[in-house]
């Protein structure tokens, strides 16, 4: 569901949604060209739009007040070291969704997150294709703006709907068939959706749970759990924990659940036998 227009963003979010849409601009480019792919050593794919994207995401959050440091999936990996003393940081995946850009599906963004003492309090997340922006900020609410220069509008997850709709892969067998049942039941409808557009599925009221059971980095989540949580949702372990950033050596993150009803005890549900 959706909130009628109202207050635009704050100026940060704004600023960094010019850049993403910058990044998104730059990406489009490749998308629509003849590109080569690469692979990394983790054997993840990798293309010049990842590097061109990567480009201007550090040019623009480096023109902006405070300069920051910046984590980012395709730069060097900082070592805990140094990270440890960070309180806060922008947290980038330049482009989340490698593999759907070389499918071309279009199930592709660009995300960039503020992390302030282990928490994500600034959220922006691009969908270059379709020219949705999703923007949030701690406290002050979720947006979406469906075209560059378009107007804003406020956004909110939903009541668990009847049947729920799970975003996530289409195959959900095995333990995660069996958390989803032990969760919501098993008369729950699967929306196949890449990269972090699962979470802002969620947080604009058109979904209700996305279930990950397997490894994930710390800037794959970072921006959309930013939106999700300012929508009315919220990212947990299966723990039923909230997710924090920066907590150590491995920027790995656990295993999760994105949920938008908020009415509903997850953590109770999580622990339950």
């Amino acid at each position: 569901m959706s909130m009628p227009p109202g207050s635009t963003p704050p100026e940060l979010a704004r600023q960094v949604g010019a850049i993403a849409r910058a990044a998104g601009a730059a990406i489009l480019e490749v998308y629509h060209s003849d590109f080569a792919v690469q692979t990394k050593a983790d054997a993840s794919p990798l293309t010049a739009a990842d590097l061109a994207a990567q480009q201007v995401i550090m040019a623009g959050l480096a023109a902006l007040e405070p300069v920051l440091p910046v984590l980012s999936e395709e730069a060097k990996a900082l070592p805990w070291s140094e990270r440890r003393h960070w309180s806060r940081y922008w947290l980038v995946d330049p482009l989340d969704g490698t593999r759907e850009f070389v499918k071309r599906n279009g199930e592709f963004t660009v995300n960039i997150a503020l992390i302030d003492e282990h928490r994500s309090v600034l959220g922006v997340v691009l969908a270059p294709v379709s020219g949705e922006l999703y923007v949030a900020a701690l406290g002050q609410g979720a947006w979406l703006q469906t075209q560059a220069d378009g107007p804003w509008q406020r956004i909110r997850t939903r009541p668990l709907g009847q049947p729920p709709l799970v975003a996530g892969s289409r195959s959900h067998g095995g333990a995660q068939g069996s958390v989803l049942q032990r969760l919501i039941g098993s008369d729950y409808q699967l929306v196949p959706l890449g990269s972090s557009l699962k979470f802002c599925l969620i947080a604009r009221g058109a979904a209700d749970v996305y279930l990950r059971l397997g490894l994930t980095s710390e800037w794959d989540t970072a921006a959309a759990q930013c939106v999700l949580d300012e929508a009315g949702g919220a990212v947990l372990d299966l723990a039923g924990q909230p997710f924090r950033y920066n907590r150590g050596e491995s920027l790995l993150n656990p295993e999760f659940i994105a949920v938008g009803d908020g009415t509903i005890d997850w953590a109770a549900r999580l622990q339950a036998p």
